[in-house]
């Protein structure tokens, strides 16, 4: 089941990054951690960081690309899976318990739970190597945490401690039953059927698109008889795979699907026949209960698109950096330069806006509102556009390895299939940029960011603060005017205003705080980002008007070394484009 490795099939002069440790070839990583984390628990993680890179960019990596070649097949109702996909599996879920720590203590040896901002951090980098695993992972913790809020205790006892296993053979993985053929957007059409018998509940219909098929547990949206039409009328159940008794439950999986990306990862289609459920909370809510794990799933695609950018955006540097065209490295090429820009700054972009969101996630669940309603708001945001980025991002990278790249036996090709699942999945791009507008309109959650944003900006040095604050304003005023007429035709064009404008107020702020950092670790750089996000972004430009080239020429020197760069540099720079 191993693959080749790749030392050995690498063509003569394409420079081999193999063995590569994704942390250490990210130089920014750390200095965020330390921004983002508490300084006990940054500590503490970061010996599984730097070990989680080294796998990441080795043993995984080879894995990921075996487990891509050998997908799961269906034999009877068993789904069998390559021996490498179970080896990811065990990394994730046993070794580095990325669905268990937001549950509960004791993971990599920390006693309590971990805040997101940690579990997002180290999923970010599992997911450069592997993007397939990190769909169960994702509907295990948010299926954890689904129940955890809306199920009746009882429930939550009986299940939880297999939820938050470390041990493989008791861990029970979690799913999402959502998607029918006639209900994929349009989630009101749903024709799955509960009937209720005695204390549980039993499901008939078909779902057309269940990943992680085989799951030990799914939360399952279904219409109670006598319900009324449309999601008003559904009610969220929980399927057990393994019915109390030890027997099989009453449902079928027809076949796996033949999936463009993700194809270790087994999705299926399943028929519910009079499957035993138990209703989860209350009834008729299905749809409000289940939008907890959606939103969750949704953030977790844009963790993923930022991981597969960032992944993308290291492998195209170590290109650039020790392959030579026409006497001089790549890196030194005008047009290479640009397009390394145009691959960091929406991979830098997606990360500040998944940090930034993690954190408010915590002050969330601790009962802050203006943070849950800036999380109601991000999350789409990121979802939407950071899907859309990787989607670029992974194919332009993979020019740069060049024809090699669009090979299997690289990367790169598997990174570009991934990154256009996240556009699809937990709602297509058009259905998340309404959900943005919706955020805006019937929960006024741009009024809970615009402070936070501003006094963020207002920190910046004041050639970058004066931009960042005139474009924000802007896409403010235009999203909530698009949100207000409910003129659906512009959602899109809101919802990338909007998210950039964010991304380069945090981008701005993160760059100003590691700028302060004393004793000559101050690091200013994400704030000539903010301002390329500007830029590229924001700013009106004329598609047929030359950027000067001493711009273009300075932010390359300055960015794609990816080294520190002191705060009275960056003023420096700035001041010469004012």
């Amino acid at each position: 089941m191993a693959a080749v490795p790749r030392h050995a099939r690498a063509p003569e002069g394409v420079p081999d990054s193999r063995g590569l440790n994704l942390f250490d070839a990210d130089p920014s990583c750390r200095g965020l951690l330390e921004l983002h984390l508490e300084p006990k628990l940054c500590a503490h993680l970061m010996p599984h960081f730097n070990r989680l890179g080294a796998l990441a960019g080795g043993d995984l990596d080879e894995l990921a690309l075996a487990a891509d070649k050998n997908p799961s097949a269906l034999n009877g109702q068993k789904v069998e899976k390559s021996t490498a996909y179970r080896k990811l599996e065990e990394v994730a879920f046993g070794q580095y318990g990325l669905a268990a720590m937001s549950h509960r203590g004791g993971v990599l040896g920390w006693t309590g739970s971990m805040p997101p901002a940690a579990k997002y951090a180290l999923s970010y980098l599992y997911v450069q190597a592997e993007f397939g695993v990190c769909c169960p992972l994702s509907m295990t913790d948010a299926l954890t945490r689904t129940i955890r809020k809306f199920a009746d205790p009882a429930l939550v006892a009986r299940y939880l401690p297999g939820l938050t296993s470390q041990d493989m053979d008791v861990l029970m993985q979690g799913a999402m039953f959502m998607t029918e053929q006639q209900a994929g957007s349009d989630v009101g059409l749903i024709a799955t059927v509960a009937k209720k018998q005695g204390e549980h509940w039993a499901l008939h219909g078909d779902k057309w698109f269940c990943s992680n098929a085989d799951a030990g547990l799914a939360l399952v949206l279904a219409r109670p008889e006598s319900a009324p039409q449309g999601t008003a009328g559904l009610s969220l159940f929980l399927l057990p795979r393994t019915l109390p008794d030890g027997s099989a439950n009453r449902y079928r999986i027809l076949r796996l699907k033949d999936k463009l990306g993700t194809r270790a990862m087994p999705s299926g289609e399943i028929k519910l026949e009079g499957a035993f459920a138990w209703l989860v909370g209350d009834p008729q809510q299905g749809f409000k209960q289940m939008a907890d794990m959606i939103n969750m799933s949704r953030l977790s695609n844009g963790m993923r698109a930022a991981g597969l950018m960032r992944r993308a955006l290291t492998e195209a540097l170590f290109v650039a950096r020790n392959r030579k065209a026409f006497g001089k490295n790549l890196v030194d090429l005008p047009l290479m330069r640009r397009q390394l820009l145009k691959l960091m700054l929406p991979a830098e972009a997606a990360r500040s806006v998944l940090f930034y969101t993690s954190g408010e996630l915590d002050k969330s669940d601790a009962g802050d509102d203006a943070a849950r309603r800036r999380v109601r708001l991000l999350t789409p945001l990121i979802k939407f556009r950071a899907c859309r980025d990787a989607r670029k991002v992974t194919g332009d990278a993979m020019e740069v390895r060049g024809g090699v790249g669009y090979t299997e036996e690289w990367s790169d090709s598997r990174l570009l299939r991934d990154a256009h699942l996240g556009s699809i999945w937990e709602g297509t791009s058009n259905i998340v940029a309404l959900d943005v507008l919706r955020a805006i309109r019937r929960e006024h959650c741009l009024e809970a960011l615009l402070p936070e944003l501003n006094e963020r900006i207002a920190r910046a040095p004041r050639l970058l603060a004066g931009r960042l604050a005139a474009s924000l304003d802007k896409a403010a005023e235009f999203a909530h005017e698009t949100a207000s007429s409910k003129n659906e035709a512009h959602a899109r064009q809101a919802a990338t205003g909007l998210y950039y404008a964010c991304a380069a107020a945090l981008l701005a702020d993160e760059g100003t705080r590691l700028g302060e950092r004393g004793e000559g670790k101050g690091d200013a750089r994400r704030q000539l980002l903010a301002f390329l996000t500007y830029v590229h972004r924001l700013a009106p430009r004329d598609p047929l008007r030359r950027v000067t080239n001493s711009f273009e020429a300075e932010f390359a020197d300055a960015l794609l070394p990816e080294s520190p760069i002191a705060p009275d540099a960056c003023e420096r720079i700035l001041a010469r484009l004012a």
